[in-house]
């Protein structure tokens, strides 16, 4: 499924015939929404694959009523639902500027705004920058943090299983706590700690967020003095000084010719400053501010936990649905490693878990 931000209608519009929700001033299908959301969520699912009316209800009602190409409305802004894949891969290629990339509100941009967000020059030095960190050789040598993390989950696990060797728990917040935890050892090292405390920071933003949705097109929202706006901006201060003193330390060590550490953090600005001294000169507007540096850090967490997360957590729920699945990766993972710990090169090999995962 695709989601597009629609500009306003031109020519050809009526052609192109895309019914859709009626628009409503300035709220949209925002308060619609925030109640079909509600509504969905207040009784228990069924273990199945149609996910779709619980997780995106308004998008499920709005396409069975008036198609798989429809409208709804983000406020005042009209957004495109497509379910044609080669339309999707169209648009997400179209090299003519027509697909623009959605703003941030006032409130999103005390999330995070970082490279998913620009466009142009800016996105494609930030993309330079950054692309050393996420070099594969690179991602190899953060095994051990991952493994370490994983350790330690399945121990905890272990020590609640009871008497009848069976426990029941709730896997989501295990798994928002394991990507977490993954994330801030992958992205911070020897600075674990701040990072742990980031990443609490910065999934209660997230959630704030999204309580703030059904008002965010009311005009000067940020500024009202609601106790959801003034903890959301009490979080991005702490979390911009957390991350400033983080860098700052990691900068100076590195100027003092201390080899920078394997982590994305340590990566990040070693590549930044590599690019800032190029052609043997240091040239500051070469690299990125360091307020870009942390809204690129703002943006591991953000970018990487949700996704990880939700999709580790559905494959627990998927294979609780199919236990045969859970025997054959089992089987796989024995085969391959045995009781060892997993290695890198090892990990593409398990072609079922990768199966069930993809």
């Amino acid at each position: 499924m695709g989601l597009a931000q629609a500009k306003a209608p031109g020519p050809g519009a009526e052609e192109a015939s895309l019914q859709g929700t009626v628009y409503r001033p300035l709220a949209g299908d925002l308060k619609e929404n925030a109640q079909l959301n509600k509504e969905a969520r207040a009784k228990p699912k069924a273990l199945s694959h149609d996910i779709t009316p619980r997780v995106a209800p308004l998008i499920h009602r709005t396409m069975k009523e008036f198609g798989k190409q429809s409208i709804t409305w983000v406020g005042p802004k009209p957004r495109v639902t497509i379910m044609d894949p080669e339309l999707v891969k169209e648009i997400l290629s179209n090299k003519f500027g027509h697909f623009d990339k959605q703003k941030l509100t006032r409130l999103g941009l005390l999330l995070a705004h970082g490279l998913v967000n620009h466009e142009g020059e800016k996105w494609a030095k930030h993309r330079r920058i950054l692309n050393p960190a996420f070099h594969v050789e690179k991602l190899k040598k953060m095994l051990p943090a991952f493994s370490t993390c994983c350790d330690e989950l399945v121990d905890r696990w272990n020590k609640s299983v009871g008497p009848n060797g069976s426990f029941e728990m709730d896997v989501w917040p295990e798994m928002q706590n394991l990507t977490g935890d993954v994330i801030s050892r992958a992205a911070f090292g020897s600075s674990y700690e701040e990072g742990r405390r980031i990443f609490q920071l910065q999934s209660e933003q997230a959630e704030r967020l999204i309580k703030a949705i059904p008002n965010l097109f009311i005009p000067f929202n940020w500024c009202l003095p609601t106790e959801n706006n003034k903890r959301m901006k009490e979080n991005a201060r702490e979390v911009r000084t957390l991350l400033m003193g983080v860098i700052t330390k990691r900068e100076k060590a590195i100027q003092n010719g201390e080899t920078s550490k394997d982590d994305l953090l340590g990566l990040l600005l070693e590549s930044n400053m590599r690019e800032m001294g190029q052609n043997g000169k240091s040239n500051s507007s070469l690299g990125m501010t360091i307020d870009e540096v942390i809204e690129e850090c703002k943006l591991f967490y953000f970018a990487g936990q949700e996704t990880t997360s939700v999709l580790l957590t559905w494959t627990l729920v998927a294979l609780s649905m199919y236990s045969e699945w859970q025997e054959k990766a089992r089987e796989e993972v024995l085969q391959h490693f045995g009781r060892e710990k997993p290695d890198f090169d090892g990990l593409s090999r398990l072609k079922v878990v990768n199966m069930i995962l993809y």
